[in-house]
Formats: C-alpha cells, sequence, structure tokens
C-alpha cells in the first residue's frame, strides 16, 4: 500500500495534463500511486494519460463513459485509491519540487486526519501569490496536532480541496463525498475540517494553483453562482445533524458564509446584473434562517456594515453603497500612481 493516492480528475487539459503528470512524477519521493479520471475528454487528454501509463506503473486510468463533473471525478478516484492519505490534484495544476517528500515527512511525524498545505496561486502573467497558513494561529504557535475547535482560525485558509491531504480511512468513515455543483469544495472541506480530530499543518508552498481566465467559473456571468447558496446548506444540514457538536464553531462558520455570499455577489463578473436583487434576497434568506440563536459576531468595517444591510434585507441601501465604494474606488486608483509588481516563483518551479 502506498502512503499517498494522488486523484487526478481529468478533463480537456490537454494543454496542461503533461505538465500536471511531469511534476509528480518527477519528484524524488516514490511512494505514491497516481490514479487518473478521465471524465469523458473529448479532446487529447485520453492519449497523454496513455503515454505516461506506459511509462509510469504507478499511474492507474478510470475511464467515464459520460462527464460527470469535477466532483464525481474525486469521488471515483477516491473510491479506487488504495493509499493511506487521498490527495486531490487538479490535471491544471502542478506540484513545486520536493513536494510530495514534504509532506509525506509531515504525515509520518504528525499521523493526522487531515494535514492542510501552503499553497500559491499562479496567474497568466506570471504573477505569483503565495498563501501560508500562518492565518490559523492568529500570530501564536499551532500545536503539531489539533482540531478545528481549538484553531477556529483555519477558516482564514481558503476552502479548496487541492491543499488538503487526507487520512483514506477517516474519509471513509465520515461518509464525506463531493456534491454536485459549483462551490463544490466549500461543503465538503468545511465539514471534513469539523470531523477530524486530528488536524495538522504545513507551511511549505505545496500546490501551485494555476489561474485560467479561459472557462474558470470566477470569471464567468452566469446564473448558476447561486449554486453556492447550495453548498453552504449542506454544511448547515452537517452541523444540525450533529446538534450541540459544533457551539463555538457555529457562529463563525455563519459568519464566514454570508461572507462567502456576498464576495461572490461581490465580484463584477459572476452573478447577472438582473439577478442581483434577487441574489441579495437569497443571502437575506440563508442569514436569517440560520443565524445562531445566541448570534454572531458581527464584523467590523464596511463587512460589518454590508452583513447588517443583509440581515434587514435592505438592497436598494446595499446598491447605493456599493456604488458609492465603487466610484470613490475609481477615484483612489485615478490618483494613485501604479505599484510595481515583484515575482517571487523560487518555490514553484515546474519540473519535467
Amino acid at each position: 500500500m502506498a502512503l499517498l493516492s494522488l486523484i487526478v480528475p481529468v478533463y480537456r487539459v490537454e494543454e496542461y495534463l503533461a505538465e500536471c503528470l511531469d511534476s509528480i512524477f518527477g519528484q524524488s519521493f516514490t511512494d505514491f500511486e497516481v490514479v487518473a479520471v478521465d471524465d469523458a475528454s473529448d479532446d487529447g487528454s485520453a492519449k497523454i494519460l496513455e503515454w505516461y501509463a506506459q511509462r509510469h506503473p504507478q499511474l492507474r486510468i478510470v475511464t467515464l463513459e459520460r462527464n460527470g463533473g469535477l466532483g464525481n471525478a474525486r469521488n471515483v478516484g477516491i473510491a479506487h485509491a488504495t493509499g493511506t492519505y487521498v490527495w486531490c490534484v487538479d490535471s491544471d495544476d502542478w506540484l513545486p519540487e520536493g513536494t510530495l517528500a514534504a509532506v509525506a515527512e509531515r504525515l509520518t511525524a504528525t499521523s493526522p486526519d487531515l494535514l492542510v498545505a501552503g499553497y500559491a496561486r499562479v496567474y497568466p502573467d506570471g504573477t505569483v501569490e503565495h498563501h501560508t497558513v500562518e492565518p490559523v494561529g492568529g500570530g501564536s504557535p499551532v500545536p503539531d496536532v489539533f482540531d478545528f475547535a481549538e484553531q477556529p482560525g483555519l477558516l482564514d485558509i481558503l476552502w479548496i480541496a487541492c491543499n488538503k491531504v487526507i487520512r483514506r480511512e477517516f474519509l471513509a468513515r465520515s461518509g464525506l463525498t463531493f456534491g454536485p455543483g459549483w462551490y463544490e469544495d466549500v461543503a465538503f472541506i468545511v465539514p471534513l475540517m469539523l470531523a477530524a480530530r486530528r488536524i495538522s499543518l504545513l507551511d511549505r508552498y505545496c500546490y501551485a494553483y494555476r489561474q485560467r481566465p479561459a472557462g474558470a467559473i470566477t470569471q464567468t456571468v452566469s446564473a448558476r453562482h447561486f449554486e453556492v447558496f447550495d453548498q453552504w446548506e449542506r454544511v448547515f444540514a452537517f452541523m444540525d445533524a450533529r446538534p450541540g457538536e459544533f457551539p463555538t464553531l457555529r457562529p463563525l462558520i455563519f459568519q464566514r458564509a454570508i461572507w462567502h455570499c456576498l464576495q461572490v455577489m461581490g465580484h463584477a463578473r459572476r452573478v447577472p446584473r438582473s439577478m442581483r436583487r434577487a441574489y441579495f434576497a437569497r443571502t437575506t434568506e440563508l442569514y436569517r434562517r440560520h443565524l445562531p440563536p445566541g448570534g454572531a459576531p458581527m464584523p467590523g468595517g464596511n463587512e460589518g456594515i454590508k452583513q447588517r444591510l443583509v440581515a434587514a434585507g435592505a438592497y436598494p441601501f446595499f446598491e447605493a453603497l456599493m456604488l458609492a465604494w465603487q466610484t470613490r474606488g475609481r477615484l483612489v486608483r485615478a490618483v494613485r500612481p501604479p505599484r510595481p509588481r515583484t515575482l517571487d516563483a523560487r518555490s514553484l518551479v515546474k519540473t519535467g
């Protein structure tokens, strides 16, 4: 049995797939398997997978007859995995050199249910935006192993699957799987963090998260952004099924859910203009339905103002405020000299 099972969903990624696989098979650490799930990809990805499978016995290919989406492909891959730990690696991303050895060392030292690692967003212009796990402790040292209630700062780490390494046996016991729809990581990762009794951190840049403007949901104006509400409803359903288990975390998760919904609405290229009122109403509905009995901490500053307007259902005031802030922002940018960009890709060298 391998220590790591890397789950690689594949769909229309022939431009990036070889780079992803090279970054995996080029690692010095070798105690792993790769389960690549061909999600009925209709480009040249299948041939690329076959070429790598002939040269790397660690690679197994699972081919689906119909495209089922990212979440389903991950579930299928996990079901075929045999490793002690599973790690979902998207096929348009890559692993920096030395990542697998560092992850394996941390897993061996701490034996966690869940390992959370640092990552970086890599943009088309070459800009690298690093994201560490330092916010978890809020400036204080973090134990080698802890649970979510002990370190609620985990909510400050983006709820993506690709920087989470999960003990396969723990995942099976939890019964958690990826659901359908956009923002599917929310309804998987937040309950996963709640269920884990042993969480560990690896403050190293272990994952290069490629930002693709073409086809990315964050750059797509669509009614499908309303699916973010369905994902958060699944999170609350998970907590509701376990009454009394998360008394300190529920108010924080509630606040974060409202923050996330507003972030989606605040992006110019997501919610269609004609649907903003309906989207705001759904946010208010979510707020009123899931506000904890004892209330929840209200953030300060602009975020607190926005959440108070959501609580009141005051859409016209909300839109007027957004317009005023946008106008002010444009005026400030017009008189402020541009800041030079700095690049730091030292820990994100692509292998292969």
